[in-house]
């Protein structure tokens, strides 16, 4: 008896990740298509017609995309700088990262584009801390002094969001989400756990970046 084939989500799920890639994959029932979520400190790199989705609160997702050959990825980091052994958690470690990754499938700086979400201040305890704010600016200094363009940004604010990126076509959907206990965001984006972030905010708006 012949095996069926694997589908793409099975390929995806049973192929060997990198370290630092997301790994999370799943089928959304919503947009149809294969998906990966990128959790804190994680990325994803590809040409493939999939959806790629994480959940802000002060963290920041950099979106690139390489239009001359269709190549987008994203990043999730918490904090701006952490040193170079610090890992994709932080954002001087997850921007190299990502645009290397991108780099080994074709992409070059020069013809790259950024979009960037997050930095929301929507912790108590990161309030005098700025974290958000430091995130932000971290990235926006890091995308000039690269000279990749910054197409489109939805930063800062109070609100968590929902990022659903499309790197075969560089397309970006943000939710912006009303969270009714913005101490489980903190706790649960600290433990990397998107899903259960997920289940604490609800409502809010959907805008096309």
């Amino acid at each position: 008896m012949i095996a069926a084939p694997l589908s793409k989500l099975d390929q995806l799920k049973a192929s060997k990740r990198k370290a630092g890639e997301a790994s999370f994959f799943y089928h959304d029932h919503h947009f149809h298509q294969d998906a990966v979520k990128v959790l804190p400190g994680e990325y994803f790199v590809t040409a493939d017609d999939m959806l790629v989705m994480t959940v802000l609160g002060s963290c920041i997702a950099a979106c690139i995309y390489d239009p001359r050959v269709r190549v987008g990825g994203m990043n999730h980091f918490m904090l701006p700088d952490g040193g170079m052994d610090a890992g994709g958690r932080y954002g001087s470690f997850a921007m190299e990262l990502l645009i290397n990754e991108m780099m080994k499938l074709g992409a070059r700086r020069e013809t790259m584009q950024a979009k960037v979400f997050g930095g929301g201040q929507v912790m108590h305890t990161f309030t005098t801390m700025n974290v958000g704010e430091r995130n932000t600016q971290f990235v926006l200094d890091y995308l000039q002094t690269e000279r990749i363009a910054v197409i489109s940004k939805d930063v800062l604010d109070i609100h968590p969001r929902k990022v659903c990126y499309f790197p075969a076509t560089g397309k970006a959907m943000v939710k912006r989400l009303a969270h009714s206990h913005p101490e489980t965001l903190e706790t649960q984006e600290r433990k990397s756990s998107a899903s259960v972030v997920a289940k604490a905010i609800t409502g809010g708006s959907v805008d096309l970046f």
